[in-house]
């Protein structure tokens, strides 16, 4: 018998001091019987940085990556349903990021393992010639930190200041610092 998804509910405030940018947001998260808290706070994270920005583009959804191959962590597409920005969550191969690169206005990544120095090594002489590409590095121990915060019914306050990030839950605050692999300034 297959295993069904678990489903996380999220209201999030988030409060970016650096650009005067405040919204909240309410997020219904499916979560894949394989996934990790961690990779589940991760792409929490990746929504609450993107949900605000190019709202015209259409609003940013969760999308199967988990399920469909073809699909990204998170997307926002525009009224036509050409997708605008491909978000995923880990570490995509080669291949998936210069086919989607065709196709889609940009494509942000955020990898979070300890391994991410060594997988983006390995792709960044032939995927820096992809201007619609961001990649950022969610250090280790922080995207660790995070997954303690996951509960299936979660409210979270989610801070930019001074370029840092602070996740906080009520009782555990958890600081995030990206380190932006490659692309261009983010409009977050």
């Amino acid at each position: 018998m297959a295993l069904k998804a678990t489903i996380y509910k999220a209201q999030i405030q988030f409060s970016d001091l650096d650009h005067n940018i405040y919204s909240e947001h309410s997020a219904t998260i499916a979560r894949h019987p394989s996934e990790t808290d961690e990779r589940l706070l991760i792409r929490l994270l990746a929504f609450a940085l993107h949900a605000t920005v190019d709202r015209d583009e259409g609003p940013l959804e969760f999308a199967k990556d988990m399920w469909e191959p073809d699909e990204p962590s998170l997307w926002q597409k525009d009224p036509t349903g050409r997708v605008a920005h491909w978000i995923d969550v880990g570490q995509p191969d080669e291949k998936r990021l210069l086919r989607t690169s065709a196709r889609v206005g940009r494509i942000t990544v955020y990898s979070f393992s300890s391994s991410t120095p060594i997988w983006w090594r390995e792709l960044e002489p032939r995927l820096t010639r992809l201007e619609n590409l961001t990649v950022w590095q969610i250090p280790a121990t922080q995207s660790a930190a995070l997954a303690a915060l996951a509960q299936r019914t979660m409210k979270l306050q989610v801070t930019i200041q001074d370029g840092a990030i602070w996740v906080d839950d009520g009782d555990k605050s958890v600081e995030v610092t990206p380190l932006q692999l490659w692309g261009s300034k983010p409009k977050v």
